[in-house]
């Protein structure tokens, strides 16, 4: 719709909403399901401290594997298109650069005036700007064809998030020393501790629900918790 407000011309595209979600259902709901029985008899088998510190590193570079497959592979397939029109991959890599910068940036600008410390700042900043392209490419491929213009979108979107997610990596950890200086937190450390102060008086301490609550999402998302900097 955004085009044709803006006067831009648009070309009209019929899509089966039963072969999306086919192919939905078989990128996403077979590897569920091999994940759930793989960690359920893996646990039940072996026990869940050797599963998750013995078998799950020999498993999970195969899922790279896979995706750096799928890659190779439509880039032979694509690789003419790709030398032959170099400005349709311009065209395709500088709209998602926009993106990236603006989801980012403005991620970290929302965290930092709402007052949220440096980890959950910059978790929310990448979470904003990381974008799924492993299932677009699948349903690429699925609905338009291994050698689409769609699918080429789906590649080369990806192989542009991974270098600007690094290189924001870099001004992630530059804008920790610039705006938060005195640590983790964007105010001074007196003034934190004031805030702290008022927190405790309003709270009914470590047994009431809230810590309750807390404790239990904690084991039940440990990954989550670590990843946002959460204790």
């Amino acid at each position: 719709m955004l085009p044709g407000w803006l006067g831009l011309s648009t070309v009209g595209l019929h899509l089966s909403v039963a072969k999306i979600a086919e192919t939905v259902l078989i990128f996403l709901g077979v590897p569920l399901v091999a994940g759930f029985a793989t960690r359920t008899l893996g646990e039940r088998a072996k026990g869940r401290d050797r599963y998750e510190t013995k078998l799950l590193p020999r498993i999970g570079p195969f899922a790279l594997y896979g995706l750096l497959y799928t890659i190779v592979i439509l880039f032979a397939l694509q690789g003419h298109t790709i030398t032959a029109h170099p400005g349709d991959v311009a065209r395709i890599a500088l709209p998602l650069l926009a993106y990236f910068a603006m989801m980012w940036f403005g991620s970290f600008f929302l965290g930092r005036v709402i007052g949220l410390p440096y980890e959950r700042t910059a978790t929310l900043a990448f979470t904003a700007a990381g974008n799924n392209f492993e299932l677009a490419i699948a349903v690429a491929i699925g609905v338009f064809g291994v050698t689409s213009g769609q699918a080429l979108a789906g590649v080369v979107g990806s192989l542009i998030e991974v270098p600007v997610l690094v290189a924001l990596v870099y001004v992630a950890l530059w804008a920790r020393r610039r705006f938060y200086p005195f640590g983790t937190s964007p105010t001074r450390p007196d003034r934190a501790s004031k805030r702290s102060g008022r927190s405790e008086t309003r709270t009914t301490g470590e047994s009431g629900p809230a810590h309750r609550a807390h404790s239990s999402l904690h084991r039940r998302y440990p990954v989550i918790f670590s990843s946002c900097g959460l204790h």
